[in-house]
């Protein structure tokens, strides 16, 4: 078995804004594993300024994979601790080579064509009449949940965008998920989720920074809105630690992006401990492109989770990878008579 990596950058359509800055370009990178029979293919889906692995050896990392492949996915997977995206992208690499299709990770009615995944539909920040745009395009496509990225405009804008959305449309009909991405002060964060509790919202994702534990944790115990953990599971490695963080929280929800957490293996372990103690979870995607969108889709079907994921950032770029994977009236589905174009 030979393998090597490829860089590749991803551009976005238009410039998407989140409360740590504009993205216009996203770096990835696939690993490819191939012997006279079979291909692999898996994605490093790093994420620059929040993985935990964005570090000036990461491309060295990458090049002692390739040169140590017959290690084997487990002996692999233990060596990376501190690269979880590198970790996933070579579970990937490895499922996909064992496979007939290089492309169907994990086989089921979802790859056979036969039922979606229930999404949200994303709304990123921006100018308010771009953000409500956005809202009313998400609803006229068939999403009943909508996640909205809030924290980089005006909080009384972000607050009238909300009342909008109840003046035309109650809890029954769209659920509302929100994403601070860490944009509150600690100081403020409960009088804002107060304000936004008006609007009736599901949720709210890391309202403050990761990493104030106690602060978070008094968040949890008294915020009249359910908090999701996200960015407080990076760089979180052990599973003590896992359960550590967990148990002194207590959110009502925790977030998955596997390119951050060590793929299927190290989200299996969040679930776990999840579980255990009674909070609730779904998936999301990192903003990699249609193969690493590919094998967490697949995956996460077979957690048979019944909560909308957030698996809908495929049409975000100009030059994501041509796949069978689409979305349709609010479900992320994979049509298998469409042919992948991977081409490198």
């Amino acid at each position: 078995m030979q393998a090597t990596y490829h860089k590749y950058i991803l551009n976005f359509k238009r410039p998407s804004g989140t409360s740590r800055g504009v993205l216009t370009t996203k770096e990835t990178w696939f690993l490819i594993l191939s012997d006279d029979i079979h291909t692999g293919i898996g994605e490093c889906g790093i994420l620059r300024s929040l993985s935990i692995d964005d570090r000036p050896d990461y491309e060295d990392k990458l090049k002692w994979v390739c040169n140590n492949i017959h290690l084997g996915p487990e002996m692999l997977w233990q060596e990376l601790q501190e690269f979880p995206s590198i970790q996933f992208g070579v579970e990937m690499a490895f499922r996909s080579f064992s496979s007939n299709d290089p492309f169907v990770l994990f086989s089921s009615e979802f790859t056979r064509g036969n039922a979606g995944i229930p999404i949200n539909g994303l709304v990123w920040m921006g100018e308010k009449a771009y953000m409500k745009q956005q809202i009313v395009q998400k609803i006229e496509e068939g999403f009943t949940c909508i996640k909205l990225k809030i924290g980089a405009i005006d909080f009384d804008a972000e607050i009238d965008l909300l009342k909008y959305i109840r003046s035309e449309f109650s809890p029954e009909m769209i659920e509302i998920r929100l994403d601070a991405n860490g944009a509150f002060s600690a100081d403020e964060a409960l009088e804002k989720l107060q304000n936004l509790s008006r609007y009736e919202i599901h949720s709210i994702e890391q309202p403050i920074k990761q990493g104030q534990w106690s602060q978070m944790a008094k968040l949890c115990s008294s915020s009249p809105i359910p908090i999701a953990l996200d960015e407080e599971l990076i760089g979180i490695f052990s599973l003590l630690e896992k359960n550590e963080l967990l148990r002194e929280i207590r959110p009502q929800y925790i977030i998955f992006k596997p390119s951050l957490i060590g793929g299927f293996k190290g989200t299996h372990e969040w679930i776990g401990l999840a579980e255990k103690m009674g909070i609730g979870w779904w998936v999301t995607s990192a903003l990699e492109s249609n193969i690493g969108l590919n094998a967490i889709s697949q995956w996460t079907f077979t957690t048979r989770s019944s909560m909308p994921q957030g698996l809908g950032t495929g049409g975000l770029y100009t030059n994501n990878i041509s796949s069978p994977l689409f979305v349709e009236k609010g479900t992320i589905q994979y049509d298998p008579a469409t042919r992948w174009e991977f081409n490198l």
